[in-house]
């Protein structure tokens, strides 16, 4: 198990940016597909976005193409998510999460495919 911890969610405005950063344990970081998931009130927690284990290839959802970039610093253990041109809907808790599942990318957007999560970082975009 990774152990994840994410960072720089705040108050923007609507049409702003926010840089989310998540920190990992352990020497195995390079080995997990890691994705960002966001869960707004009163709704169920959806896919944002993911990344390989490498960096080389990304996935994200329709709501985030486009305006969000997900990449990551294998030396530092870091996963990161920019968020540029946000919108009052993008609103959430957004959460790092870690799968050390190797092979396709198909289950990517499936959160029960990742075992390792975050305790969530507040994301509010006022209009």
């Amino acid at each position: 198990q990774v152990q994840l911890v994410e960072s720089g969610g705040g108050l923007v405005q609507a049409g702003g940016s926010l840089r989310l950063s998540c920190a990992a344990s352990g020497r195995t970081f390079s080995s997990y597909v890691m994705g960002w998931f966001r869960q707004a009130p009163g709704k169920e927690r959806e896919f944002v976005a993911s990344i390989s284990s490498s960096g080389g290839r990304t996935s994200y959802a329709d709501s985030a193409k486009g305006r969000f970039t997900i990449s990551r610093d294998n030396a530092q253990n870091t996963v990161n998510l920019q968020m540029n041109s946000l919108k009052p809907e993008d609103t959430a808790v957004y959460y790092c999460a870690a799968s050390s599942r190797i092979y396709g990318t198909t289950w990517w957007a499936n959160e029960y495919e990742y075992r390792s999560w975050g305790q969530g970082t507040q994301v509010t975009v006022s209009s």
